[in-house]
């Protein structure tokens, strides 16, 4: 693990080219991936990725948003920012992976949901609403990692789980610096200074209650070792599936909801 880096810092490694993915991650994690496509209701959204695989030989159900590796990759996907039918699709196989008891597992990796006119034309709010609201009571466990970046409620569609884990460098944040700048200074510009008072790290994220484990990255950042990198996820995987599993479903819902009603609370 890195010594302690700045928010902009974390940032920087996060936007670096080469940065792994949901696509590199997969193949060195889980076996007999198999993606399944659509909503059933408008269509396919290559922004959020799905399907089933196993791990250690468990079946699992997974959910990623997903960046692209390059520029080609990147317009495939939308820059990894989702439509409604990516969030519904999402929805779609977690209610499956309910009926089948597979635990779940979300890997989050987004700037934000799109907000463009088609979006919202489809109903993106209700999407993201339906799917915090139907993730807090679903009958099975759901683990969540934040990959690089996570924002707003393109993030939080994928974030209502029961263990919350973020990769070292990763940020979790309701807007970007830039956007955060933009509002509150008139000034994107200033976005470094932006990002370093709103508490967005790994760090942050746990000292506030809202993760509960960071998964070290090597050296450098996770571009440096992918086999290291993806070894470490695993390994968190490998502990926490098997002991959410383990739980009486019905005190894992209550620890789910508990969990999300504790963020916020602060003394002064």
């Amino acid at each position: 693990m890195d010594g302690k880096k700045s928010a902009w810092e974390c940032i920087q490694l996060v936007h670096t080219k080469g940065r792994p993915t949901i696509n590199d991650y997969i193949p060195l994690i889980f076996t007999d991936f198999y993606e399944m496509h659509g909503d059933r209701l408008f269509g396919d959204d290559n922004a959020v990725m799905g399907g089933i695989a196993r791990l250690n030989n468990i079946p699992v159900t997974i959910i990623a948003e997903v960046k692209g590796r390059d520029i080609n990759e990147n317009k495939t996907c939308n820059f990894a920012m989702p439509h409604p039918e990516g969030y519904r699709k999402a929805l779609r196989l977690a209610r499956q992976a309910e009926k089948f008891h597979r635990p779940i597992v979300c890997f989050i990796d987004t700037p934000g949901a799109f907000c463009g006119i088609s979006a919202e034309e489809r109903g993106q709010g209700e999407a993201i609403a339906k799917n915090i609201a139907e993730f807090m009571t679903l009958r099975t466990p759901i683990i969540s990692i934040i990959l690089g970046e996570a924002g707003s409620g393109g993030a939080l569609a994928l974030g209502v789980c029961d263990e919350l884990a973020m990769l070292e460098n990763a940020q979790y944040s309701v807007l970007s610096p830039r956007g955060f700048a933009s509002i509150l200074w008139k000034d994107s510009s200033r976005e470094q200074e932006a990002s370093e008072i709103m508490r967005i790290t790994a760090e942050d994220m746990v000292s506030l209650g809202v993760a509960e484990t960071i998964i070290e990255e090597p050296l450098g950042g996770a571009h440096n070792d992918l086999d290291k990198i993806s070894e470490n996820i695993k390994e968190y995987l490998s502990l926490k599936i098997p002991e959410k599993c383990k739980k009486d479903i019905d005190v894992l819902l209550k620890e789910r909801y508990t969990k999300f009603r504790k963020i916020g609370e602060f003394t002064e």
